[in-house]
């Protein structure tokens, strides 16, 4: 069954032209991916949807009878005044109605004109019996425990959800906007990047609930991995045109390269059949002059024409961003962790830790929120101290920072004054420069306060290739990247020549990228071999 049509959707925001004639059918109980790159229209997709937007030249949003639509964006309007708790629970505000309408009902039981009226009497038990099973099916007197572990499943801490909004970060809030929806249980759920600032337990959390949700689901992410475990269809967005794709991310991949070679071969043999009926038709053009025979070809042949369906040039090679790391090799033990220990109060974070990463190691650092991933990496840069033990960077060894929430970045300088100092360069050079990861000529002027935050990713990347560093320490890099940026860090990684720690919960990135894992579990780092899905095999073995 059709639950929403898209018809012939156009938006214009200012001078550029997000979409036009778009067509699109959400199904019942399909679980789609969004993709594209940043700034193809995504979110503008789902406000059009939501009606922030209204469709444009004709356009319409047709919804079936009675669908209901729940949207979760990037930003979450919430009270920031209530817990994270009472928060979730006022997402459905229809228990706390029932729970009143049950109490009404029966204090009605108690008036004798309604016990002593048989008429009214049985209403009144019927109005309670269906009051009780709606009671029921929303949880019930269990409801509130629901959404506790609900919050707490997604990667709120426990105490966490007595503590106001207002103190929690934009990730937190996001959560709780999460689960709000999750328990009002609409019939088509638009979910704008849910998975960010998830760690890998509540990444997989949120697999399992769009799986077994028993709505439509339709989600934007830049998660390979969820794409690949949670959805039954791909819907690219590209070029202001939504195309969509049966199966999960991995065999959209697959399908699309297919596509595009049909497709390229197919433009071929057209364009090869319209010069042969071009060069006709400039014959007929020249003999007409001798006999007018030719008019009646010449007609037919431009008629001919004009009938054929142009297939589209393929765009087999995109815009991507050209990022290229020159390491060097340095000292051969690059970082050592000798008997590291460290607390917050009476919270011990790590206790005596012993590791140590060589020469070219690709290091993946991984564990819940919390456990103390970007505390060990302020260590190893020095800007918090250990409370036992000691960090040692080897002599000929220069650290690369990548920031997860960009602080290495100065928000009032722009763009173009970040890259001429940092590579000590004139402005020609420094723009060229920029103009490889994507900026536009435009965009180099700007604060970096300005920017959002894929455009603050690449420009941070392109500060640690300015670095010149043989170490990278990496925090969330992918974080705000698009698939194809993301998969640009990947092949850069790959090449580059000095060693990588990087903290991540991109579970795609971490299989590409990383040889091992270090994992902090209790206060411990416990090493595995390979990438993520080998930790996922090597840990359902030992348990």
């Amino acid at each position: 069954m059709v639950q929403l049509q898209l018809a012939n959707i156009t938006l214009i925001l200012g001078a550029r032209r997000i979409f036009e004639n778009l067509n699109w059918e959400i199904q019942t109980g399909q679980k789609i991916g969004l993709i594209g790159a940043n700034g193809a229209g995504k979110s503008s997709l789902f406000k059009m949807i939501e009606g922030e937007y209204a469709p444009e030249l004709g356009g319409a949003i047709t919804r079936a009878r009675l669908i209901t639509t729940g949207y979760l964006s990037q930003s979450p309007e919430l009270d920031l005044t209530l817990t994270a708790l009472e928060a979730a629970l006022a997402g459905n505000p229809r228990v706390a109605q029932i729970h009143a309408e049950l109490e009404r009902v029966e204090n009605s039981l108690g008036d004798p004109e309604v016990y002593g009226n048989e008429r009214r009497l049985l209403q009144a038990l019927e109005v309670q019996h269906k009051l009780v099973e709606e009671y029921h099916a929303l949880g019930g007197d269990s409801y509130p425990a629901r959404v506790r572990e609900l919050l707490l499943g997604l990667g709120l801490a426990q105490s966490e959800l007595t503590k106001p909004l207002a103190v929690l970060s934009g990730g937190q809030k996001k959560l709780v906007g999460l689960a709000r929806l999750l328990l009002v249980r609409p019939d088509i759920l638009l979910l704008d990047e849910p998975d960010n600032h998830l760690d890998l337990p509540g990444k997989m959390f949120l697999e399992k609930l769009i799986r077994e949700y028993e709505g439509t689901v339709v989600l934007i992410s830049h998660d390979r991995y969820l794409l690949d475990a949670a959805v039954t269809h791909i819907a690219e967005l590209e070029d202001g045109k939504l195309t969509l794709f049966s199966g999960n991310y991995t065999e959209f991949v697959l399908d699309k390269e297919e596509r595009l070679a049909r497709q390229e071969e197919l433009f071929q043999i057209q364009k090869r059949s319209l010069a042969r009926m071009e060069m006709a038709l400039k014959r007929y053009k020249v003999w007409v002059q001798f006999s007018d025979k030719f008019a009646t070809r010449i007609h037919a042949m431009e008629a001919r024409m004009a009938r054929v369906d142009r297939i589209d040039k393929p765009t087999l090679d995109r815009k991507r961003m050209d990022m290229r790391l020159s390491g060097w090799r340095g000292s051969n033990k690059v970082l050592e962790l000798a008997e590291l220990s460290k607390s917050f109060g009476s919270k011990q974070i790590f206790s005596n830790l012993n590791e140590t990463i060589w020469h070219g190691e690709r290091v993946g650092l991984i564990g819940a929120n919390g456990a103390g991933k970007s505390v060990m990496l302020r260590m190893i840069l020095g800007q918090e101290q250990p409370d036992a033990g000691e960090i040692k960077i080897g002599p000929s060894i220069s650290i690369g920072h990548y920031a997860q929430e960009h602080e290495t970045l100065d928000f009032n300088q722009t763009v173009l004054d970040a890259v001429r100092y940092a590579g000590e360069m004139s402005e020609s050079r420094a723009t060229a420069f920029l103009l490889h990861y994507l900026f536009t000529y435009k965009q180099v002027s700007q604060k970096i306060g300005e920017l959002s935050g894929g455009e603050r990713s690449r420009l941070q990347l392109a500060l640690v290739v300015l670095s010149g560093a043989n170490f990278l320490l990496l925090d969330e890099p992918t974080n705000n990247l698009d698939i194809a940026s993301a998969e640009v860090l990947e092949e850069a990684l790959e090449d580059f020549e000095g060693t990588v720690l990087v903290i991540s919960h991109d579970r795609y990135f971490l299989d590409r990228t990383v040889e091992r894992l270090l994992v902090i579990e209790e206060g411990q780092l416990v090493e595995y071999a390979g990438g993520y899905s080998d930790y996922l095999e090597m840990k359902g073995k030992k348990q």
